[in-house]
C-alpha cells in the first residue's frame, strides 16, 4: 500500500517521550482512518501543506491496520 509495503516500523525512530510530559490517549482504529482519510484528502490538493499531509497520511498508513 503506497510504497510502504516493506517499510520496517521496527527500524523507525520515534522521538522520545521521558519529560516530554503526559501522552495523549490513543486513537482508536476508527479515528486512526478518519484521520488517515482527512490527511489523504489534503495531501490530493494542491497548496503549502500538500506535502506535509502525504507524509503524515503514509506514516499512519504504515502504522495502522488496512480497513476491511
Amino acid at each position: 500500500m503506497d510504497d510502504y509495503e516493506d517499510l520496517d516500523v521496527d527500524e523507525i525512530e520515534f522521538a522520545p517521550v521521558e519529560g516530554a510530559g503526559e501522552r495523549l490517549p490513543l486513537l482508536t482504529l476508527e479515528e486512526a482512518h478518519d484521520l488517515l482519510d482527512w490527511l489523504r484528502d489534503a495531501a490530493a490538493r494542491s497548496g503549502p501543506d500538500a506535502a506535509v499531509a502525504n507524509r503524515w497520511a503514509r506514516e499512519i498508513a504504515a502504522r495502522i491496520p488496512s480497513r476491511d
